[in-house]
This record gives structure tokens, sequence and C-alpha cells, in this order.
């Protein structure tokens, strides 16, 4: 076989990450059934969400066998705007609260009486 028609890959590989994406997909679902909530309830719903697209990425789309060159100039670009989206919501959370303690009434002028 040459190089041009491509690597074949054991049919086993791709059926055992299918049955790993639908156990994760369940577990994920089993995240709301049970009832987490808050934060606990968020990170989990992201641990499943990139395991499984980790596992897409690598199996289904062939990066697992790529060379490193490639699989850099696939994955650095999304993984440097991760960082930046990160750095924006901490930017973000800091000029609303900013906002609640510029704009906000002073505590004092809520509990001084009424002047007739």
């Amino acid at each position: 076989m040459s190089e041009a028609e491509g690597q074949q890959h054991p049919i086993k590989i791709y059926l055992w990450i299918w049955g790993l994406l639908f156990v994760l997909s369940a577990l994920s679902y089993m995240v709301d059934y049970v009832g987490f909530q808050g934060y606990l309830r968020w990170g989990l719903i992201l641990l499943f969400m990139f395991l499984k697209a980790g596992f897409i990425i690598a199996i289904f789309m062939h990066m697992m066998w790529e060379k490193m060159a490639l699989i850099t100039a696939i994955l650095l670009p999304p993984s440097a705007l991760l960082v930046l989206i990160g750095f924006m919501a901490i930017e973000g959370d800091y000029t609303w609260g900013m906002r609640d303690v510029t704009f906000s009434e002073p505590d004092f002028v809520a509990t001084m009486p009424e002047h007739h």
C-alpha cells in the first residue's frame, strides 16, 4: 500500500472510542439527572465535553497519527484563543464588580430618614 492511499487502522479502535464517547455522553446527562448544581455541575459538563472532543480529534480526525508540526498548527491557535477568552472573562468580572461598587447607592443613603 502506498502512502497516498492513507493508513488503515483497525476497526476495533473506532468501536472502543465510539463506546467511550457513548459512556462519556451518558455521564454528562447523568450530571443533570442526579441534580448537581453550581460549579460542580458546570465543571463536570465541561470535563466530559473536553474529553469527548479530545477523543474525536485524536482518533476520528486521525490527529493521533499525525506529525507534531501539524498537530501544533491545528491545536495551538484554538488553545491561544481559550487563554485569551479566559483573560476577557476575568476582566469582565472585574469590570462588573467595579460598576457595582461605583454606580450603586452608598449604604448610608438607604438608611437615612427622608426629609419633608
